[in-house]
């Protein structure tokens, strides 16, 4: 048995101390491959175990590979938080019946503080944790999915590296683990800026986004809205899925001439485009067949064939970014966007279908690799604009965005409003630190079909005012009510004062606190279909106390101390102090 010895005095027990090197740097171990060049590394790869001293109940948070999966619960009894595990029905990136992985962090709050467990690299291989019992108590294990790759192709034999770590608060846990993720992946320029303001074309319309439609609202945003600066032209403006630069009928006259429209108005354009895979259809898939990722017996790849297929316009193939030639497609269209149509912010969706395993052009690489290869391929022709991942690999994405998406499509819907509040709040550190969170759109204005309470749309609005990040609007602009508007204004007005995202108090989510200017704070609550929930709200001297978005005074005279309860069910406040 190798016992290692961390600077928090955790032991740690080495699992491959023949085929690996592991050197320590305080409370994290990094990994380098020594084992025979002859072998393959197994999808399967276990590193390091340590055992746990924690009670059953518990609560955990843990990530998954992809965006659209989290699970949290307890460590007796995890839940999933959003529709899409990474082992549910769609995915599937490995068997139900398997245990449990948590993907990129694991945290646990337990009686005795919090803990995180994370893998602080992931340039080559994607980590994750299990957890089991051992002798009587709970142990976690990490583990690289090694995806079958020979090392006698690599040009280097790092592994990854992975941090355990101990903080009496879970803000203090997420700030020590951001100093060892930023030290071995940085961040991209736009990651400390101020976040884009603007409008959206997918949730108010879909796939019936039109020319006049997105003019429209343009319009409407330089008459009164005018800080929302961007229109971001989302999915359906393209002939076909990869053929970015071939408009749709309902663009006759082109993305280059509406974006000179919308510039003309004062707006900056971003766009929509999932830049690694194409439907049969499309151009790029007929004229080079040769570009995409293929099955090990050499047929071509459907994602179908391997994980969910898609969401329209469906098969869809993978452009296989360890092929130069894919590359330099990827850096052309990108430049052509940028420079000759004025793009300014790219929301490059279905990120995680680039990293899917399979027959590559350059043996040994992995999807991760790959994927990465693709997104600094994108970043050559982007030059200064934003990069925002969305349903992204979310570490394999680590140091190659701006911005990420951190949950699921928003849609106008009560129980949706609540999945994403938790998918929201889980990820909101993450913001400023690594890249800026995107928590999808504001949406305040019903849709046929798509309609709610308007305490759903207080709850939806108090969930972006704590997360803080990129601000769209997802609404019909010109008939959005004046609800809509006071609450944009609002919003916009948050953001001036303060950048960063609320801090949520503890895995149970129910209080997010923010320094909102040097004279006032921000308390959020938040409940989630429980019974009547008690806060008692406490101030360092006595302030007064406000609601945020009416300016009602919630006491007489200026006090420490403030007592409120929500109504059981799904319910929320936003709560400003002045002095």
């Amino acid at each position: 048995m190798t016992l290692l010895t961390l600077d928090n005095l955790r032991e740690v027990e080495i699992l491959q101390p023949r085929d690996t090197e592991v050197s320590r740097h305080y409370n994290e171990l990094s990994f380098s491959y020594q084992g025979p060049l002859t072998q393959v590394m197994a999808e399967v790869f276990p590193l390091c175990r340590t055992l746990l001293d924690i009670e059953p109940g518990a609560r955990i948070y843990g990530d998954g590979f992809q965006m659209l999966s989290q699970t949290a619960g307890t460590i007796s009894a995890v839940e999933e938080v959003g529709r899409c595990p990474d082992n549910g029905q769609l995915y599937h990136l490995y068997a139900e019946r398997l245990p449990k992985r948590f993907y990129n962090y694991l945290v646990i709050e337990s009686a005795n503080g919090y803990l995180l467990f994370g893998f602080s690299s992931c340039r080559r291989f994607a980590g994750y944790f299990e957890l089991s019992m051992l002798n009587g108590h709970y142990c976690v294990t990490a583990y690289l999915d090694g995806e079958m790759s020979p090392p006698r192709y690599w040009a280097f034999n790092a592994l990854e590296s992975v941090v355990m770590l101990e903080a009496e608060s879970l803000a203090g846990l997420f700030n020590d683990y951001a100093r060892y993720l930023r030290l071995h992946h940085g961040c991209r320029p736009h990651c400390d800026a101020n976040a884009p303001q603007g409008w959206c074309s997918w949730p108010a319309y879909a796939t019936d986004a039109s020319e006049p439609r997105i003019i429209a609202n343009a319009d409407r945003m330089t008459a009164g809205l005018d800080s929302l600066e961007w229109v971001v032209i989302d999915d359906g403006y393209q002939k076909y899925m990869g053929d970015w630069l071939s408009p749709s009928t309902r663009y006759p006259g082109g993305i280059r001439a509406l974006t000179e429209k919308l510039r003309r108005r004062g707006k900056r354009v971003g766009i929509w485009l999932a830049p690694f895979i194409a439907e049969a259809d499309s151009c790029l898939f007929r004229a080079h067949p040769e570009w995409f990722v293929r099955h090990y017996d050499g047929t071509l790849l459907k994602a179908e064939d391997v994980t969910y297929g898609g969401w329209r316009r469906t098969p869809w193939y993978i452009l296989d970014c360890s092929n130069p030639y894919v590359r330099q497609y990827l850096t052309r269209v990108v430049r052509t966007m940028r420079e000759e149509w004025g793009i300014g912010l790219f929301k490059l969706d279905a990120g995680y279908w680039g990293a899917l395993k399979g027959k590559r052009f350059r043996p040994g690489i992995t999807g991760v690799e790959a994927y990465r290869l693709g997104l600094r391929a994108i970043a050559q022709g982007a030059g200064d604009a934003w990069l925002l991942g969305c349903n992204a690999p979310m570490w394999p994405s680590l140091g190659l965005v701006d911005a990420m998406r951190i949950a699921d499509d928003v849609d106008r819907n009560i129980d949706r409003f609540s999945q994403l509040a938790r998918q929201i709040f889980y990820r909101s550190w993450q913001h400023r630190v690594l890249w800026q969170i995107d928590p999808d759109c504001l949406t305040l204005t019903s849709l046929p079909g798509q309609e709610v309470s308007k305490a759903a749309y207080h709850f939806h609005r108090d969930v972006l005012l704590a997360s803080g990040g990129l601000l769209l609007s997802g609404d019909r602009l010109p008939e959005a009510e004046e609800f809509t508007r006071h609450s944009l204004e609002k919003l916009i007005a948050r953001q001036r004062m303060c950048q960063r995202s609320a801090a949520m108090s503890c895995l149970s989510l129910n209080h997010a606190f923010l320094h909102l200017t040097e004279v006032s704070d921000l308390h959020c609550l938040f409940n989630y279909g429980a019974e009547a929930r008690d806060f008692t709200l406490v101030a360092d001297s006595p302030v007064h106390w406000y609601d945020f978005w009416s300016g009602e005074r919630l006491c007489k005279e200026a006090r420490k101390v403030l007592p409120i309860t929500l109504p059981a069910g799904i319910a929320s406040r936003a709560i400003v102090t002045a002095c």
